[in-house]
This record gives structure tokens, C-alpha cells and sequence, in this order.
């Protein structure tokens, strides 16, 4: 079987990406690249993995007991699809369906474009040094923007650029004020907690919770435009592990501030697993969700929801951590699942 068999195997795959993986495998661990490509393709057989799965989690370096507790791209994907009623997806895609739906969980202004005309904008913007505009669809903070209202000649002259077809924003929305707390580690986004919570037998559960940050002066916290996340326990309300981004380099210290990650404190964590799990039971048909939470100066706040929640985050290797995967936190809450 050579590489080309493989990669159509393991589905969606191209020869580049599955060579560049093997080529980082091998510059990772040493590993014999004919090695690697055949224990990739073992393990996309018996785990459901895929081969980037396999290069983030380190498969390489663990053993079959030890694989097998992980949550996979197949696995993933066959839960959100027992837990999750697609008919219903549109409630968590659509930016103006969502901050509706889950209005009292927001902890800010945010309205819809369609709902109002020029003077309640005018209301709306008075007072304010920025706010955010973003389109009804989209992931990765693609299409938001932090708007300063003193760049635009008046009120008028803004209305026009946030409602013009060209921009195609859907929702406005003021800008949080962030506790002190999760601004100090890095000031110039919104840092968030993703908490996934899972529904079962009508009760909620929260499966993980992480900590992103954003990085390089960028007002988003995604990894893809190049935050870090660090694995987060809500008991004790710390950091407990390194900082992760998508490039796979690890801080033990945020490279903006140079604060360290692990022990950083944060506030609100008995009020955020009980404003979680209230929203998990908001649209029963979804029971598996990716959370957003800030913390604003007077409590937390859900910033937005995802139905197709990542599996990834919770499993990146920290030194001197043990090798179990986010499967075996699954078949806790749901026995089960396989």
C-alpha cells in the first residue's frame, strides 16, 4: 500500500498535508517515516484518527491503551451526530438567531441590523468609543470588525458603512470590559474560557474547559489567528497546563506579557458552570455544545455557542501529564458510546 492508497483511506486527506505530516512526525520524534505512515494509517483504522490527529496528540509516542482514550475526528463527529439534531444547527450558526435565543445569557447590548432603522443606531452608538460589528455567519472572528466610532466624519457616515452590502454585517454589539483578571494575561482581545458541556438522561455535564488568549497585539482569541489555549480546571479555577497554538509551539509563559500560565488564577468559576449548564438545556435538541465564556467586571458571559464542538483543545500533550484522551471523560457521562 503506498502513500496515495493511504491518504484516500483516510478521507479527505492529500498526498502534501499527509507527506508534511509524516515529515514533522519524523522531525518530532525520530520516528522512521515509512514507520510512521503505516502506523498512521493503523491507527486511522482501529481509532478513527486522522493523520493530524495523530501528529497533535502525539500518537507517536503512545501506547494502544493509551490511544484508545482519545476522541478522534471519527469519533468526534459520530458523537455530534447521536447528540445533535441538525435541524436545529441554525440556532447556534446564525450570530442574530442565536443572541436572541440565549439573550440573558449575554451580559451586553447586541442587536440585530435588520431589526432597527438609523435612530436606533444613533441610540445605540451614542456614548461609545468602539463597538464590534460581524456578519449573521461566521467562525474564527472571520469578517468581525472593532469599529472606532471617532474614525468615521459622523453617525450617519457609520450607519452607512456597517449596513452597506460590501461589509455584510449582520449584528452589532458593544464591547465588553473585561475582568482585570483575564485582561492582565494578555489586554488586547476578549480571553475566553471554551467550556464543552454534553446532555445526557436530561441532565447537563461539563466534559472540559480551556483557556484562549489572544497573541501578537490581534483582538481575537482563535488559535487560528494566532492565539494560545491552555487546559484550565473550573474546580480549582487555574491554569494547569502549558500554552498551545496551532503552529505547535508551547509557552510556559504568555509571549505578549511574559506571564506565567500555569496556577494563573481566574475568577467566577462556581457562576460559570452553573451559567453553562443552564444554557446547555436552552434548545434540548442540541446536547453537545462548545461555550465561549468571558468574564466581564461583574460576572461571566457567554459570548457565543458552537454545535459542532472541538475535540482537540482538552488533548494537547502538557509535560508530566498522564496520556488519557477526552473518550474516556465521554463514556463517563455516557457509557454507552463507543
Amino acid at each position: 500500500m503506498g502513500l496515495k492508497d493511504i491518504t484516500r483511506m483516510l478521507g479527505g486527506a492529500t498526498f502534501g498535508k499527509m507527506k508534511e505530516c509524516i515529515d514533522r512526525v519524523h522531525e518530532k520524534s525520530g520516528k522512521n517515516k515509512i514507520a510512521a505512515l503505516f502506523d498512521i494509517a493503523q491507527c486511522s483504522l482501529r481509532y478513527g484518527a486522522g493523520y493530524y490527529d495523530y501528529l497533535i496528540f502525539e500518537f507517536y509516542n503512545m501506547n494502544a491503551k493509551q490511544r484508545k482514550t482519545y476522541m478522534t475526528r471519527v469519533k468526534n463527529k459520530k458523537l455530534i451526530t447521536l447528540l445533535n439534531d441538525e435541524n436545529y444547527s441554525y440556532i447556534f450558526d446564525r450570530k442574530n438567531v442565536f443572541d436572541k435565543r440565549f439573550k440573558e445569557f449575554l451580559g451586553r447590548e447586541v442587536i440585530d441590523l435588520a431589526d432597527i432603522g438609523y435612530s436606533e443606531f444613533e441610540a445605540f452608538v451614542q456614548g461609545k468609543e468602539y463597538f464590534f460589528a460581524k456578519p449573521y455567519i461566521g467562525e474564527s472572528g472571520k469578517g468581525i470588525e472593532k469599529i472606532k466610532v471617532s474614525d468615521f466624519a459622523d453617525t450617519k457616515a457609520l450607519y452607512e458603512y456597517v449596513t452597506s452590502k460590501e461589509k455584510n454585517f449582520g449584528v452589532i454589539e458593544e464591547v465588553i470590559v473585561q475582568h482585570p483578571q483575564a485582561a492582565k494575561i494578555y489586554p488586547c482581545s476578549l480571553n475566553c474560557l471554551r467550556i464543552v458541556t454534553m446532555v445526557h438522561n436530561g441532565q447537563p455535564h461539563i466534559l472540559y474547559a480551556v483557556f484562549k488568549m489572544g497573541n501578537n497585539g490581534k483582538f481575537v482569541d482563535n488559535l487560528e489567528n494566532g492565539g494560545l489555549a491552555c487546559s484550565f480546571d473550573l474546580d480549582k479555577g487555574v491554569v494547569n497546563g502549558q500554552g498551545h497554538t496551532s503552529a505547535l509551539v508551547n509557552y510556559d509563559a504568555h509571549p505578549y506579557t511574559g506571564i506565567e500560565f500555569i496556577g494563573y488564577k481566574l475568577p467566577f468559576c462556581d457562576e460559570i458552570k452553573q451559567l453553562v449548564k443552564k444554557a446547555a438545556m436552552v434548545v434540548p435538541e442540541i446536547k453537545y455544545v462548545g461555550w465561549d465564556v468571558c468574564f466581564t467586571e461583574n460576572g461571566p458571559a457567554i459570548v457565543e455557542g458552537n454545535d459542532f464542538p472541538a475535540y482537540d483543545f482538552p488533548q494537547l500533550p502538557d509535560p508530566d501529564k498522564p496520556r488519557i484522551g477526552l473518550l474516556s471523560k465521554v463514556q463517563k457521562i455516557m457509557p454507552e458510546f463507543k
